[in-house]
């Protein structure tokens, strides 16, 4: 029997703001545990909350940039929930009433492209932390992350594969950066996702029992996770068993999903508005004024790297992955006006030895690269050359002229210098020159490997193979 997988996405984006949603303690990470709360996100008695504005401008901010509808009146609610690191008893978010409604995102997966739609996203408060200690049996709260501001994004269940979660997920993740709403860091939580994931036989419309994985924290574990409980289902139907509706954990050490708890439903909640807060009220001018400030988004931006660089598409996505990419890009190639040469010393030597850090993290600065390009098609240096100085400013820092200069690795280009040497190599080498005039032009590369040996990689290639083309054929 053939099974369709059916994958819906909750993502959780913590909102990059300085305050925390309805109270003014800091939403800085790492700071010692319980130090950044106050008697409102504490759930003290007699403490009202006040709604942070700035979560409400990032939130039209989303909606407008995955074609989602703007409610002009949405509402809080309480989600009502016993758990340690939650000390209200209940978390402030929005059920029947939320901020955005009915968007969707185009993904690609092998080549073909797919709408993914999207439900809702809502606005509400993260719980706190629990701590283990592994040493003995005793749980530590930090409350910190209590009250921080989140959006949760709700997809359709459109996903079909892993493949696809993963790539809505990258995709989400990439609109969320370039937005500047979110720093995207999944090691520290600011980007999570839940996944709702069921299995039905090919052509049913029904959907099969679903279970939830959750709080995933890399694109990997995410693909891995889904990949196995498409697995087990698969196993279960099979051999005519249930599958049983829970919540499940991914652990990365077995490579399989552990069992949490039984899945909720929204009547476990208990919800009901929050009477705490006033429903909110969002006008056409208000949106307005957010879209005319929204910045170029991933595929504005990987079409006009195509049109405006002539860039082959598979070069756009890559640059366009993250907006700190791009931007190193178009610093780089506004000093080396060479698009393609910029993308693919980016595409090769640079991405492969941040090994996936970000760019941020390089020593080497978009306009250095610049210029090392530039000194190549200025025949300053040979492209080999290049390659060594760019090792040596990955590690330093230092400026490629600065490099070649202490190096002493200016390309020699000078004829007469040059030619001497040829002249010695072809006289060394008879054989071979025989070999050449007869026909075998494949033998010139070993000629001139013989003249950067000589010169120590310092010889200007095109120069070389003009003076050995001139010996030899004369």
């Amino acid at each position: 029997m053939e099974f369709e997988t059916v994958i819906g996405l909750e993502i959780h984006a913590q909102m990059k703001t300085e305050s925390k949603i309805f109270c003014g303690c800091s939403t800085e990470f790492g700071a010692p545990p319980n130090t950044h709360t106050c008697p409102v996100c504490l759930g003290m008695p007699g403490c009202l909350p006040v709604l942070n504005k700035r979560v409400l401008d990032f939130a039209i901010k989303v909606g407008l940039s995955t074609n989602s509808r703007i409610n002009p009146v949405n509402q809080f609610a309480r989600k009502n929930y016993f758990y340690p690191d939650l000390p209200k008893g209940y978390q402030t978010s929005q059920y029947d009433k939320p901020i955005i409604e009915d968007g969707f995102i185009d993904i690609e997966v092998d080549g073909e492209q797919k709408r993914i739609g999207i439900t809702r996203i809502h606005m509400e408060e993260d719980a706190g932390k629990l701590i283990h200690n592994e040493m003995e049996p005793v749980s530590y709260v930090d409350l910190n992350r209590t009250g921080t501001p989140l959006l949760e994004i709700v997809s359709e269940p459109d996903l079909r594969s892993p493949q696809e979660a993963s790539a809505y997920l990258k995709k989400i993740h990439a609109i969320l950066r370039y937005l500047d709403v979110c720093d995207g860091n999944m090691q520290e939580g600011s980007f999570r996702c839940d996944a709702n994931i069921s299995l039905r036989p090919m052509g049913q419309q029904e959907l099969g029992t679903r279970t939830e994985l959750k709080n995933m924290n890399s694109f990997r574990n995410v693909q891995a996770a889904l990949e196995f409980e498409v697995r087990r289902q698969r196993d279960l139907l099979l051999e005519k068993d249930k599958v049983i509706q829970q919540t499940l954990l991914w652990n990365p050490d077995t490579g399989k999903t552990e069992p949490m708890r039984g899945k909720e439903d929204a009547h476990d909640y208990r919800y009901f508005p929050c009477p705490d807060l006033i429903p909110v009220e969002i006008d056409e001018l208000w949106i307005d004024k957010i879209r005319k400030g929204l910045p170029e988004l991933p595929d504005q931006k990987r079409q006009r790297f195509i049109d405006e660089f002539s860039l082959p598409e598979y070069d756009a996505v890559i640059l366009t992955e993250s907006k700190e990419l791009a931007d190193y890009f178009e610093a780089a190639v506004a000093v080396c006006a060479q698009p393609k040469k910029v993308s693919n010393w980016m595409m090769t030597e640079l991405l492969r030895e941040l090994k996936g850090a970000d760019i941020d993290q390089c020593l080497v600065k978009p306009n250095q690269l610049g210029t090392l390009l530039n000194m190549v098609e200025e025949g300053t240096i040979s492209g080999k050359i290049a390659k060594t100085v760019f090792f040596d400013m990955l590690e330093s820092g230092k400026d490629p002229e600065q490099i070649v200069k202490e190096k002493n690795l200016v390309q020699v280009s000078d004829e007469s210098e040059l030619l001497a040497l040829v002249r010695e190599i072809i006289e060394q080498n008879p054989s071979q020159a025989e070999e050449f005039r007869g026909g075998k032009t494949k033998v010139m590369g070993y000629f001139v490997g013989q003249l950067m040996q000589k010169t120590k990689g310092k010889a200007n290639p095109k120069l070389a193979n003009q003076l050995f083309n001139q010996e030899l054929s004369g």
